[in-house]
């Protein structure tokens, strides 16, 4: 089950990464993003970050199990509060997608936290 959870949060941070990374100057104008080198920092750190959720998921330990959890509360704490307080002004699909993300990456942190490996050891 943390696996799982490890590798449904990549699917979330890898595309992501991806998309703002590569993101067109077209989309990026459309967007309001500025500095254009800002988003591809962006992608790239949350390209990384998915990077290592992948291969964290493989054998998951206590450290790499504890980043999972914090990082996903993190962007949950990142999220919500913009979705709560621009609620009238942000489009319904885009205040939903926030939303559910953060939904989804909440329920994968707890069950993060509650799949944790156990710290003693069996020797």
């Amino acid at each position: 089950m943390l696996r799982a959870a490890f590798r449904l949060t990549a699917l979330v941070f890898v595309p992501a990464g991806l998309y703002l990374y590569f993101l067109p100057p077209e989309v990026a104008h459309l967007l309001g993003v500025s500095p254009l080198w800002l988003a591809r920092l962006a992608g790239g750190v949350l390209l990384a970050w998915g990077a290592f959720l992948v291969a964290a998921g493989q054998q998951p330990d206590g450290r790499s199990t504890f980043a999972f959890a914090a990082g996903n509360l993190l962007v949950v704490a990142a999220l919500v509060p913009p979705a709560l307080r621009l609620g009238a002004s942000l489009p319904g699909t885009v205040r939903n997608l926030m939303l559910a993300v953060s939904l989804l990456l909440g329920l994968l942190a707890v069950i993060g936290i509650l799949q944790a490996p156990d710290r003693r050891g069996t020797a």
